[in-house]
C-alpha cells in the first residue's frame, strides 16, 4: 500500500508529493518546495521516515513545480525525470523565471536526468508508476498513474472541477482538450487524482464535471 504524504509549498501554494510504500523505497513528485523551510521539511520528512528517494519525477517544468529540484540532487543525489518537451524549462530555471516575473531566479538549475514518454513505467519498491503524456497546459505534461492502487498524479491538467490553465508559453487549448478526453477514457472511474494545486478528486466525480459543464 502506498503512503502519499502532501505538502503545500511555495508562493503558489503547489502540491509536493512524497509517494513511498512498504519497503521504504520512494518517489518524489513535483518538488516545488522554494522557501528554507519547505526545503527541510522535505528533506526532514524523507530522513525521519527512513525512506530511499529512487526518483524525482516531474508532472511538467513550470517553476512553481520545479523550485526544490536543486535541494532534491544536492540532498539526495536526483535530478528531475520529465518529458522531452519540457526539459529547456527545468534546464534555465533563469530564463523561465525572467520571462515570467522578470527577475532573476535566485537558484542554480539542474541538469534533467531521464527523459519520459507516453508508455514508460517508473518503478520503486513494490510499485510502479505508468506514465501518460498530456499536453496541453505544457507541451511536456505528464500523468503517472498507478493502476494497483488506483491513483494517479495529475499535475496540472486536472484539477478538482478544473484543468490547467493553456495562455502560458507551451499551453494549448486544442491539446488540452484531447488530454482531457484521452485520460477520462483510458483512467477508471474509481481512481483518486492528485492534482499539482488544491485537493484531490476521483475521476468519475471529474467526468461528470467535464461531461455536464465543458465537453
Amino acid at each position: 500500500m502506498l503512503n502519499i504524504k502532501t505538502l503545500v509549498v511555495n508562493q503558489l501554494q503547489e502540491n509536493c508529493y512524497i509517494v513511498s510504500d512498504e519497503t521504504a523505497e520512494a518517489v518524489i513528485i513535483d518538488c516545488g518546495a522554494f522557501f528554507e523551510q519547505e526545503r527541510k521539511a522535505v528533506t526532514n520528512y524523507i530522513r525521519d521516515k527512513g525512506l530511499t528517494l529512487r526518483h524525482h519525477l516531474c508532472t511538467h517544468g513550470h517553476f512553481d513545480h520545479v523550485f526544490g529540484a536543486d535541494t532534491i540532487f544536492e540532498e539526495f543525489g536526483l535530478a528531475p525525470e520529465i518529458h522531452q518537451a519540457d526539459r529547456y524549462l527545468v534546464e534555465d530555471m533563469d530564463r523561465q523565471f525572467r520571462d515570467m516575473l522578470g527577475e532573476p531566479y535566485p537558484r542554480p538549475s539542474v541538469k534533467v536526468s531521464q527523459l519520459l514518454a507516453e508508455g514508460d513505467t517508473v518503478s520503486f519498491g513494490s510499485h510502479t508508476l505508468k506514465v501518460i503524456y498530456t499536453p496541453g497546459h505544457s507541451e511536456g505534461g505528464l500523468v503517472f498513474y498507478c493502476a494497483e492502487e488506483n491513483i494517479a498524479f495529475t499535475g496540472d491538467t486536472i484539477f478538482y472541477m478544473s484543468f490547467g490553465r493553456t495562455d502560458l508559453p507551451g499551453g494549448s487549448w486544442e491539446k488540452l482538450k484531447a488530454s482531457l478526453n484521452r485520460l477520462t477514457s483510458i483512467i477508471p472511474p474509481h481512481t483518486i487524482l492528485y492534482p499539482g494545486h488544491g485537493p484531490s478528486t476521483t475521476m468519475e466525480a471529474w467526468s461528470w464535471w467535464w461531461a455536464t459543464a465543458w465537453k
